[in-house]
């Protein structure tokens, strides 16, 4: 191959760089979003009227409104642009996990897992959010009677950990890709987001079971 074929080959697009840039911001957008999310639904755990008053603040603000019409706009542009690095041809998926076995590297396995996690959360945060705006208001009865009914407990069970494990990841890869993370400061990175991780989760699923045990 000429020098020439090797350096086009090599060299990144202008496209790909804004490509990269939007998906970076988009993810950091919906990062910040999610634990906003995750404290709102949290107020949970004191009880009915704390859950009521944060959301009736928020409303005053009119941040609710403004959250169905952004969060859904970078939900799907965030996804649509990292799909562009997601292989959904049979033979390229068993080339992926073909080589993740054999490299035994544990960023290449965070890609993986994050590769799949976003799949899911795609048809199930789809479903999240239209519910959630289809609704009139945030209440503590209304979110308390969705999670009781059907097989919303369920349903959450599998989205909950499945969101924070993706932000999780997320912002690791947004870390190391950008240079926020170094290799001397990876494994203290690793160690930190894992413990917070571990505690985020902790408390979505106790508001969680909260939603699901909750007489309002």
């Amino acid at each position: 191959m000429s020098v020439d074929a090797t350096m086009h080959v090599a060299r990144p697009s202008r496209r790909d760089a804004y490509l990269d840039w939007i998906q970076m911001l988009t993810g950091v957008g919906l990062v910040l979003f999610m634990a906003f999310h995750t404290l709102l639904t949290s107020s949970i755990i004191f009880g009915a009227g704390a859950l009521d008053g944060v959301a009736g603040f928020l409303e005053t603000l009119h941040l609710d409104t403004l959250a169905h019409i952004f969060v859904p706009v970078l939900f799907f542009t965030h996804f649509v642009v990292a799909a562009r690095k997601i292989p959904f041809r049979s033979d390229e998926q068993l080339a992926i996990w073909r080589d993740a076995k054999l490299l035994r590297h544990r960023d290449t396995w965070l890609w993986v897992v994050q590769a799949v996690s976003a799949m899911i959360i795609l048809v199930l945060g789809a479903i999240h959010m239209w519910t959630n705006i289809n609704d009139d208001a945030i209440l503590a009865a209304t979110s308390t009677a969705r999670v009781q009914s059907g097989g919303w407990t369920f349903f959450y069970l599998l989205l909950v950990p499945l969101v924070q494990l993706h932000v999780f990841i997320g912002v690791y890869r947004i870390g190391v890709k950008w240079g926020f993370i170094t290799d001397a400061l990876r494994p203290k990175a690793v160690k930190i987001l894992t413990i917070v991780f571990g505690c985020v989760t902790a408390l979505a699923l106790i508001a969680l079971a909260r939603y699901a045990t909750m007489t309002v």
